[in-house]
């Protein structure tokens, strides 16, 4: 068993891997409070409602990565893929924050409560958020304060209201910082009339001004310690907040590949036999888990669920996109999470030690790659030479699909349209070549006479 490097701030326990499977270790100090929870049924509870990710029992034993054996050790079932903030849409964020309030709302019902409101205890299976960290459950106290709120404020609140308010993305921001955004901050940046709002009141204005008066004077943490709140003081901030984020809405504003699924390129004729290439290459690959790169509203990704991948993750640039492919994955119940990603600059590896949240590389553990649309975007709108956009891409999964466009098509034409063509290496026999030095191509397609050339494939060979 080996620790995971995100698993360490909690001396109640840790995560450790092992063979593909998931554990987590409860020391001595988190073994009260799980038994407690556990007694009380808590945990039950939260599962079946579909809050709290599962748990098995199993016989702790003494690991290399412990000094000894711990108290319990529980198995839980492993997450398609592990995604943070900074990579979810606003509708993600929005329905983590919903889940989080929502499990805490129900713990106090039972006695219970949430000891922090990090935004990196939810995870995504398909659209659908789950709470991961069952040692973040402990016995309610009457009279605590909610130590999470500051941090639910910076997490989740701050974040939405970024881009509820002021049009922005956070998730550039978010990554930065990794704690999210501070209120000291976001009071900056919200107008006159946001602030009016009693939630923005009371969890970003007036902790801005108690945070910045309170260090100034030393005082922030003795008039803590003094507070006290009732727990129906907490229900009702807690209520509240869940009220208040229940009607945000992104922006609505024009992006640029929103309508792209509609609006592009191919006809009718070459729109099916795309699709027929896809479904023929998912359904030989049958992937645990499939990498759909440039997924624009997911009309690729639903081909591969409905033939054969067991889940997709979809990444794309354009938040418009996102979202509608948000919102048709989570109606119809797809196993398909949209995330954000600029490709030319994927999330890194970074926290304590440059090892708490894992990049992308890191995580990508896919059986199959979709590159639909993309590769052109790397290489003529970022200028990455063809040979680094299809080795990266292949580094994604060991087989895969990828679509290449030739400078006659009318989306690299506009491209290259007002600038000089200086690529002269880009093209399609250059590109077939550099597949073939990393793999087998098992399969081809032209959409249409002089139309993009579609290749499946193998990184095994």
């Amino acid at each position: 068993m080996k620790f995971d490097p995100g698993s360490f701030r909690d001396p109640a326990g840790r995560v450790l891997h092992a063979d593909g499977r998931v554990f987590r270790a409860v020391f001595d100090a988190g073994s009260v409070p799980y038994e407690q929870a556990r007694a009380a049924g808590v945990f039950g509870k939260a599962v079946e409602r579909g809050r709290l990710i599962g748990l098995t029992e199993r016989e702790p034993e003494a690991s290399p990565a412990m000094a000894g054996a711990p108290r319990y050790l529980l198995e839980h079932p492993r997450i398609d893929f592990v995604s943070y903030p900074y990579e979810w849409t606003f509708s993600a964020l929005k329905a983590a924050a919903l889940l989080h309030l929502d499990l805490h709302l129900e713990l106090l019902e039972d006695g219970f409560t949430l000891s922090d409101a990090t935004a990196y205890n939810v995870q995504f299976e398909g659209t659908k958020p789950v709470f991961i960290d069952h040692l973040s459950i402990v016995r309610y106290e009457e009279g605590a304060l909610w130590t999470g709120q500051r941090q639910f404020a910076m997490q989740f609140l701050n974040p939405l209201l970024l881009w509820a308010k002021c049009g922005l993305a956070p998730n550039a921001w978010y990554r930065g910082s990794g704690e999210g955004l501070a209120p000291e901050d976001m009071t900056r940046l919200l107008r006159a009339r946001d602030k009016l709002s009693f939630t923005v009141l009371a969890h970003v204005v007036a902790p801005s001004y108690v945070h910045r008066r309170g260090v100034s004077r030393g005082l922030e943490g003795k008039r803590a310690a003094a507070a006290r709140l009732s727990k129906e003081g907490l229900v009702a901030i807690l209520q509240g907040l869940r009220s208040y984020i229940q009607k945000l809405r992104p922006p609505a504003q024009k992006t640029i590949w929103a309508d792209y699924a509609g609006h592009n390129s191919y006809d009718e004729e070459r729109r099916s036999a795309k699709h027929g290439f896809v479904a023929r290459a998912v359904a030989a690959a049958e992937p645990r888990l499939l990498f759909d790169l440039g997924c624009n509203s997911g009309d690729f990704s639903r081909t591969a669920l409905d033939h054969g991948a067991r889940s997709v993750v979809g990444f794309d640039f354009d938040f418009g996109a996102l979202e509608r492919a948000y919102a048709r994955f989570d109606q119809d119940g797809g196993r398909m999470l949209p995330l954000w990603l600029d490709a030319t600059n994927p999330s890194p590896s970074q926290g304590w030690a440059g090892a708490e949240r894992k990049s992308l590389a890191a995580r990508a553990d896919a059986d199959a790659l979709l590159a639909l649309a993309v590769i052109h975007h790397l290489a003529i709108a970022k200028n990455v030479p063809l040979d680094m956009a299809v080795d990266w891409l292949m580094s994604l999964a060991p087989v895969g699909v990828i679509e290449f466009p030739s400078k006659s098509d009318p989306m690299v034409r506009e491209l290259l349209r007002g600038r000089a063509d200086i690529f002269p290496d880009y093209g399609e026999e250059a590109f077939l070549a550099h597949v073939k030095e990393r793999g087998a191509i098992t399969d081809q397609c032209r959409l249409g006479e002089d139309g993009r050339l579609l290749v499946a494939y193998d990184r095994r060979r």
